[in-house]
């Protein structure tokens, strides 16, 4: 069976900061994929006597995705250490190289499509890479993390482990749209067989909650929300908090707290939806030939975190790549969803990358930031591309 390129080197990187205790610094992405990858990956390094120095969890709304420059100005009095990315990096050229310039030495674990080159970070794990051998090139981000810390705790790893793992596994794989076959089938069947009797205190918090016959029948997909539902201030999540508390109130008090966001969110989820369809509607184009073969809003007063479940509802109901951002005073912020078959939303937007600040993410599922002066010349760049790449 061919490996994952890089996955026995981050390992052995790793277990050589443990032994030489090292610093370990975690940043990890703000949503189920990222927060999952981090508590499994820390839950590994402690499992062969490590610790993590910081793990960081960037806010989207005021921070922006990946590597940031504030992150690295936090981050930065803890140089020299081992900084390790999880479902993001890939796109971080820039951000890796003032990171090196620190101090840091990077280990970059991603899974999103790669830009224009690979980030001159240490050691790179992306199953993305055009030389990497691994067959299978759709696994959410936790899906390689979870190979990453069975390569790290060995033969030694206990069932009653592999189970918890296989847990977070398979809801972060679920929450990342992600195709349901293969290795991700595996995750998701095993993961989710284990979950009612899970002996992780947030996941019992959930059980305890939803009911457990409901959380086999699909009720899932509640914590899976709850966990996307966390918020991330000064680089601290509280989904994270809840994922690693041990005392069963709190959790049960962080579970629920949680939910209630759900709920809001779904809220405004649907009063978004709603705008976005009723401007779908009132378009001069709207039913006619000449309709654009994307959609794409924005506005001020839409949350960035809520942009990518918008686009995934219109841009299901539709057929059409869906562009949702939040417009700010001078740079706006978006996600993408594109789920035609054949359809790549970061090729789209490489075809427009000098009008991007940043862009990335994998085809079905990305996002972007760029400055407001070229949101019109952006979106006539996207409609030309899908129009030419049409099946």
């Amino acid at each position: 069976m061919k490996e994952i390129k890089n996955l026995k080197a981050a390992a052995a990187r790793i277990k050589k900061a443990v032994e030489n205790k090292e610093r370990i610094i975690l940043y990890g992405d703000s949503d189920c994929d990222g927060i999952c990858s981090v508590v499994l990956l820390e839950e590994a390094i402690k499992s062969i006597g490590g610790q993590v120095t910081r793990t960081a969890f960037p806010d989207r709304e005021n921070d922006g995705y990946g590597i940031t420059l504030k992150a690295l100005e936090v981050l930065k009095p803890l140089a020299p250490a081992l900084f390790v990315t999880l479902d993001m990096g890939i796109g971080n050229i820039k951000e890796v190289d003032i990171a090196n310039s620190l101090g840091f030495e990077v280990l970059i674990i991603d899974h999103h499509q790669v830009l224009e080159r690979i980030p001159s970070a240490a050691i790179v794990v992306d199953i993305r890479q055009s030389d990497d051998p691994y067959p299978f090139k759709e696994m959410a981000n936790v899906g390689i993390t979870y190979k990453l810390a069975r390569e790290l705790i060995g033969e030694t790893i206990s069932e009653k482990v592999t189970a918890s793992f296989l847990e977070l596994t398979a809801l972060a794989t679920i929450a990342d749209m992600v195709p349901q076959i293969e290795d991700n089938k595996i995750f998701i069947e095993q993961g989710l067989a284990s979950l009612p009797f899970t002996f992780r205190p947030a996941l019992k918090a959930f059980v305890g909650i939803l009911g457990q016959g409901d959380v086999a029948s699909g009720a899932h997909q509640q914590i899976i929300a709850a966990i996307n539902a966390g918020e991330s201030k000064e680089f601290y999540n509280d989904a994270y908090e809840l994922m690693t508390c041990h005392e069963p109130n709190k959790c049960r008090e962080l579970a629920e707290k949680l939910l209630g966001r759900v709920v809001l969110k779904q809220q405004h989820i649907k009063e978004i939806t709603a705008e976005v369809e009723r401007r779908i509607m009132s378009s001069p184009s709207a039913g006619s030939g000449s309709a654009s073969p994307i959609i794409f809003e924005g506005d001020p007063a839409w949350r960035l975190v809520l942009a990518g479940p918008v686009a995934s509802i219109i841009a299901s109901k539709y057929g059409k790549p869906t562009f949702i951002f939040r417009k700010g005073d001078e740079v706006s912020v978006g996600s993408v969803r594109s789920l035609q078959e054949g359809d790549n939303s970061v090729n789209a937007m490489r075809s427009c990358a000098d009008l991007l600040e940043t862009y990335g993410g994998h085809p079905k599922a990305s996002g972007f930031r760029i400055k407001n002066e070229n949101l019109e010349q952006f979106k006539k760049g996207l409609e030309k591309y899908f129009a030419e790449h049409k099946k």
